[in-house]
């Protein structure tokens, strides 16, 4: 299955694709008009797609100011989980955010997903605080992780 898996940086074609990614792992699934303002009018943006095979079979965005960055989001089509693509391209985007200088990393992750947090774990994330009724879709808490990179 992972013959071909190249992560490259997300185009303005791939948005369709990566519409699809959202709307099946999302509850509240960004639009179109918010993939096109981040990718076009974002300076701070910085998003990748995880092609298999000339699919996008996932993708991930990150916020970059200064040496302070945040993954805004993360997402594998459903049939593609279980085959550390996941952490693929979050390995991916934490390189890169070294390279970019990035000294701290943070994100928000739903307190159900258990899943999500062994991953972040893997890379050194601890949570460092809680964001109550962050998701609109359910009012669940998100748990704030966060890494010194440097």
């Amino acid at each position: 299955m992972m013959a071909n898996v190249i992560i490259r940086k997300m185009e303005l074609s791939d948005v369709n694709q990566v519409l699809e990614v959202e709307r099946v792992s999302f509850a509240t699934p960004w639009t179109t008009d918010i993939f096109y303002q981040e990718l076009i009018d974002n300076k701070h943006a910085h998003y990748f797609v995880l092609e298999l095979d000339g699919t996008v079979a996932g993708y991930i965005g990150i916020w970059i100011v200064l040496d302070d960055a945040q993954i805004t989001n993360i997402a594998v089509m459903p049939d593609y989980r279980g085959h550390k693509l996941g952490e693929k391209l979050f390995g991916y985007t934490v390189q890169y955010a070294l390279e970019m200088g990035v000294k701290r990393l943070s994100l928000e992750v739903r307190q159900s997903n258990i899943p999500a947090q062994k991953l972040y774990g893997k890379f050194g994330f601890v949570p460092g605080g809680i964001r109550k009724n962050y998701y609109t879709d359910n009012q669940e808490d998100a748990i704030v992780m966060w890494v010194n990179l440097i």
